[in-house]
């Protein structure tokens, strides 16, 4: 084998791995989402954690979402699991559905040492852009088995546009 088949070789193997990347990096850009633990947040101290990685100041974790649109409406489905529908507010404010929630941490009553701790507890904020204006008022949202459903009727324009959602 020469030495240019093997550079064009590793060349399209770099090309790949950055496509890649730049596609993994656009799909999930909103979907990669920051924990806040507040004062309650009742995580364990580094010191009771054996994870090297552990910080109990901050979290990251990955909210997928799907957007659907048919003729009448979006429907934008949050995977969101550990989570009660008391958790969540969630508002549409000028061309976006904005998600606050708190993934509260449950202490087990038991004696001993966690080894792993790899979920996200605290407080966040998800936002999805809106491309086409939605009826706030019609707006309706239900959390179930770990997925935050929010169903938004489309609106004619010069319709107003802001309102928070209560979930079921």
């Amino acid at each position: 084998m020469k030495l240019d088949e093997i550079k064009q070789g590793f060349n399209s193997f770099l090309d790949s791995v950055t496509d890649g990347w730049q596609r993994l990096r656009q799909s999930a850009a909103g979907a990669l989402i920051r924990f806040q633990p507040g004062e309650n947040a009742n995580l364990p101290e580094k010191s009771q954690v054996d994870d090297d990685f552990y910080l109990a100041s901050q979290g990251w974790a990955m909210l997928g979402g799907d957007v659907f649109e048919d003729e009448r409406r979006l429907v934008v489905r949050i995977e969101a699991p550990g989570m009660e529908k008391e958790n969540f507010v969630v508002e549409v404010k000028d061309n976006a559905l904005v998600i606050h929630g708190e993934k509260r941490f449950e202490r087990e009553a038991t004696e001993g040492r966690w080894r792993v701790l790899q979920c996200a507890y605290g407080s966040f904020s998800r936002v999805v852009p809106l491309h086409v204006p939605v009826m706030a008022d019609k707006a309706s949202a239900a959390y179930r088995n770990g997925v935050l459903r929010v169903e938004l009727p489309k609106v004619e324009p010069g319709q107003p546009r802001g309102r928070t959602i209560r979930v079921d």
